[in-house]
């Protein structure tokens, strides 16, 4: 399949991969080659994350990327392995936007802040943990209460960061971890279950 340019899906990969050697060498200017390449991938994971939240929430889609990319620009290159990594370490950039984004809220309202659901990180198939009133939980609660969990267990919290705040499936992290999916879907029951546990307190009444 080509592009509007002509250009086939693998060789945008191959050109995709050439840029993220060069960033990972220290070329700076190559992150701003790879975006073209990598924005709709980029723009999905903002769609993902920002679907977590409420419907109000006054951030959108295309300035979470934005932020997401400014903070790639502003800090050193990193040594990414592969289109997969690079989308991984967006999907946390965009948590940590998310993150301060809420803190910015969580500041000038007296009601805590912004709520998210843990259900909304499952899919068809996957039995629920969670009763409908135990749904709604503060965002900065979770995710200091992910920071704890990635102290115990960091493959736990690594899953849970990229099916929640990534929006990723089964399949995309256990590609992307190097697991099973069984290990995937384990994982993310065994780590909502002790974040819900620590979270208790963080519930509406």
């Amino acid at each position: 399949m080509q592009d509007s340019t002509g250009q086939s899906s693998g060789a945008r990969e191959l050109q995709a991969t050439v840029l993220l050697e060069r960033w990972s060498s220290g070329d700076a200017g190559a992150l701003a080659e790879l975006m073209p390449l990598v924005y709709a991938d980029l723009r999905r994971l903002a769609d993902r994350s920002l679907r977590r939240e409420r419907d109000d929430h006054t951030l959108q889609a295309t300035a979470l990327v934005h932020e997401a990319y400014l903070r790639m620009q502003r800090g050193k290159p990193l040594v990414v392995d592969g289109r997969d990594r690079f989308l991984h370490l967006a999907a946390r950039l965009m948590r940590q936007v998310l993150v301060d984004h809420a803190r910015r809220v969580h500041a000038g309202r007296r009601d805590g802040g912004p709520r998210v659901s843990l259900l909304a990180a499952e899919h068809s198939g996957d039995e629920a943990l969670l009763r409908p009133s135990q749904a709604s939980i503060d965002f900065l609660a979770l995710h200091a209460a992910l920071e704890r969990l990635a102290e115990r267990d960091v493959r736990k919290a690594q899953v849970m960061e990229l099916r929640f705040f990534g929006g990723y499936e089964v399949a995309e992290v256990a590609r992307l971890l190097g697991v099973s999916e069984p290990t995937v879907i384990a994982d993310t029951r065994l780590a909502r279950a002790w974040l819900l546990h620590q979270l208790q307190d963080s519930r509406p009444a």
